[in-house]
């Protein structure tokens, strides 16, 4: 089932959007859509909390990383800041996402 995504007006996908999305071409009632969205993210914010990868079948991976301190510099003053040890979440789109993205370009 392919869903049909031309009648966005922003250039981002938002939540919204989405359980509209489930709501007209599924046929789900709009809280349900809601919902399942709102499930979603949490399941996949959960998840990174934990530290666990989330690997989307046919899109892509999204992987916690730890980056290590390193000093840095306030841009503004110039004056020497330590930066502090953090956990970043890092994408990784799927040879599949990256191959009908480029198919997108070319055909434009």
């Amino acid at each position: 089932m392919e869903l049909a995504v031309e009648s966005l007006e922003t250039p981002a996908l938002t939540k919204a959007q989405l359980a509209e999305l489930l709501f007209d071409q599924i046929g789900l009632n709009k809280r349900e859509s809601k919902d399942m969205i709102d499930a979603f993210f949490d399941l996949v914010t959960d998840s990174l909390v934990e530290g666990t990868d989330v690997k989307i079948s046919g899109f892509g991976n999204f992987q916690i990383r730890t980056k290590a301190p390193r000093p840095g510099r306030n841009p503004r003053t110039g004056e020497p800041v330590a930066i502090e040890a953090r956990r970043v979440v890092t994408f990784h789109a799927s040879p599949k996402l990256k191959e009908q993205v480029q198919a997108a370009a070319v055909g434009t």
